[in-house]
């Protein structure tokens, strides 16, 4: 689609209480009504927030080879999605005036050449990748596979993206930013699908060089779709056109919600988030969205407020949800463990995905991250926006790089240190970290809601309308 939906008041939005046991209505607006200028303007701080925000990748990257660290400020590895995220955010940050355009081609073209030079092969050690793919986790200086880590499809796809979405940016003649088109086309381009997809419909998830491919399946309905996307539209190695059917061939058991509320469910808001955040999916629709009357950018609007839905009911009695402090995802929580707290056993997580209960991967402990909430703004502004506000005002969460990375109120007095992060005695737990993977989507999906950035260019790259086609999408800006 290329106008931006604009997300006026308009019809009530019920979300039936089913699923956890109580109801919310919310004001949903028209998706199709509208332009640009009926938008919610994003309040005085989010300027600073989005500033902030990038200099996170700006500021921890190792300028020597592009690496993006996992997390800052704990010791850690590099992700390869936090680079993708990273190579997302630098043209950012050349059009918001927070680093030169130089600046940014010179970080960007030192990345690129890393990725494109480092080893590959299918030894268990001293290697980045295999077959044009690349390991989950990286050595921050030597670029080499993490421990055992796996080779992983979905966090290749987002580096991949972060390096299309460069390549398409930086369109200039002069040689440093040719270099980072052709580098960026050919890193992409090499990437073996077909021997990723190893003969089966779907792709597995990841590949071990001790046991080879992982069992498990993207299927259904999560934050997989761009793989396939990316798969299909490959130049070289491409999976089989009627792989999309395997990717959706799950989705009766992700229906969740009745009428206009209606959505494909996963509990954890990254899964509605990452692959719009480079893919623009308003008014495309492949033959599973034609057949439900909607399309993923509606499908991801109607989860967002399912997600807020659930926390203003808070089924589970945690302390602090609300209509306007609401948000689960995967992220950072203070610890596993089992104990007292509010006057009755609770369950902790540490690091986990996280949603509501009652839908595909539930899980609830009372962590909420701000990168939920926030990694959806282009959905859901009238409900995204005042929940940032009111995030701001939470004690503690707002530092050096924005917002940590996640907190809980129901975490305090409950007799056990925390594995990370700090409690106060009145307002609960919260985290010592910023995630690469979770501060990405709040800055790339602002970047969406002001002027469309990423989603604009992204329109441009070749193997993306490739792939959306080879899946039977059609309408909107495909057209």
């Amino acid at each position: 689609m290329i106008d931006r939906r604009a997300l006026l008041a308009g019809t009530t939005l019920t979300l039936a209480g089913a699923a956890f046991g109580g109801c919310a209505t919310v004001a949903a607006p028209d998706p199709l009504a509208g332009d640009r200028g009926h938008l919610p303007a994003l309040p005085d701080f989010y300027a600073d927030l989005e500033e902030r925000t990038f200099r996170f990748f700006w500021e921890t990257v190792n300028r020597d080879n592009g690496l993006v660290p996992d997390r800052w400020p704990s010791p850690s590895f590099s992700s390869i999605a936090a680079v993708g995220f990273g190579l997302t955010c630098y043209p950012i940050g050349v059009e918001r005036g927070w680093c030169t355009r130089a600046e940014a081609r010179d970080l960007t073209l030192t990345t690129l050449r890393f990725f494109h030079d480092a080893p590959q092969g299918p030894g268990s050690a001293g290697t980045i990748g295999h077959k044009g793919f690349f390991y989950h986790f990286l050595d921050m200086k030597t670029g080499h596979r993490f421990r055992q880590v796996e080779l992983s499809t979905v966090d290749s796809t987002i580096l991949f993206m972060g390096m299309l979405f460069a390549g398409t940016y930086f369109d200039r003649a002069d040689p440093a930013e040719a270099e980072i088109r052709a580098l960026a086309d050919e890193i992409y381009a090499r990437a073996d699908w077909a021997w990723f997809q190893n003969g089966r419909k779907a792709i597995p998830m990841g590949w071990h060089p001790e046991t080879g491919f992982i069992a498990r399946n993207w299927d259904g309905y999560n934050e997989g779709m761009f793989v396939f996307l990316l798969g299909l539209g490959a130049p070289r190695h491409p999976i089989a056109t009627d792989s999309w059917n395997a990717w959706t061939a799950p989705y009766p058991r992700f229906w969740r919600g009745e009428g206009d509320t209606r959505h494909l469910a996963f509990a954890p808001l990254f899964g509605h988030q990452y692959s719009h955040v480079w893919i623009d999916f308003r008014g495309i629709r492949d033959a599973a969205m034609r057949e439900a009357g909607l399309d993923y950018f509606e499908n991801s609007r109607r989860a967002t407020f399912a997600n807020r839905a659930y926390c203003a009911a808070n089924p589970m009695g945690w302390d602090g949800y609300s209509r306007d402090i609401w948000g689960l995802t995967a992220c950072d929580g203070p610890g596993n463990f089992e104990v007292e707290a509010g006057g009755r056993k609770r369950t902790f997580f540490g690091y986990a995905a996280r949603g509501p209960i009652g839908q595909p991967d539930e899980r609830d402990d009372g962590t909420v991250a701000p990168t939920a909430a926030l990694g959806s703004l282009p959905f859901a502004p009238e409900i995204v926006i005042p929940c940032a506000e009111a995030l701001r005002r939470v004690p503690r969460l707002y530092g050096r790089y924005g917002f940590l990375d996640s907190f809980n109120p129901s975490f305090r007095n409950v007799g056990v240190t925390p594995e990370k992060g700090s409690v106060d005695p009145q307002h609960g737990w919260v985290d010592d970290d910023y995630l690469g993977i979770d501060q990405g989507p709040i800055l790339a999906m602002a970047a969406n809601y002001r002027d469309d950035f990423v989603w604009r260019h992204m329109r441009k790259v070749p193997a993306i309308r490739r792939g959306l086609e080879r899946a039977g999408f059609a309408g909107g800006w495909l057209t």
